[in-house]
């Protein structure tokens, strides 16, 4: 898979009510939670991104409480991926079971500014800023995972995987 977009930088430490604030989390919608995506930290984010946008942010990203809405947030406002120097377990995880694409990259962070155009080569594991023309070298996630982001997230991919099952026996 190729995703490409602009990318939206965030410090260190963003936790999951500022993804999503607590005062939202009286509906599941994923329609809803978008309109407040990253409000806290930008009210005018939502208005200002546009879908297939990338997040580049700093350590520890998704920290916080263990809630599912901040990725389903995020996935839903249009972003295509998040790129972080690290990431809080539980978010990685949550993250992968909806769908969303995550990668691990110090040098994205320290080497890419606000409005930088990303190209990232998921299977390959190569990170292109077409902005500066350089490439960047990253683990890729394992073929099970990009499976799981390929299908939407882990919900289809436990349907597909019991109908190749029952195929077989």
């Amino acid at each position: 898979m190729i995703i490409k977009g602009k990318v939206w930088k965030f410090k260190d430490n963003i936790d999951t009510d500022v993804i999503i604030p607590a005062r939202y989390l009286n509906t599941s919608d994923p329609k809803e939670l978008a309109l407040h995506c990253m409000e806290d930290y930008d009210p005018e984010f939502i208005k200002k991104m546009e879908r297939g946008d990338i997040i580049v942010a700093g350590n520890n990203f998704g920290c916080g409480s263990s809630r599912e809405h901040a990725p389903v947030a995020l996935k839903e406002a249009g972003v295509s991926c998040v790129i972080a120097k690290s990431f809080a377990r539980i978010f990685f995880r949550n993250a992968i079971n909806i769908g969303l694409p995550i990668f691990e990259s110090s040098e994205i962070f320290n080497e890419s500014n606000q409005g930088d155009v990303l190209k990232v080569k998921t299977e390959s594991g190569s990170i292109e800023n077409v902005t500066n023309g350089n490439v960047y070298k990253m683990n890729p996630l394992p073929d099970f995972i990009q499976k799981v982001i390929s299908l939407g997230g882990l919900k289809e991919y436990v349907k597909e995987e019991v109908k190749r099952r029952n195929k077989n026996v």
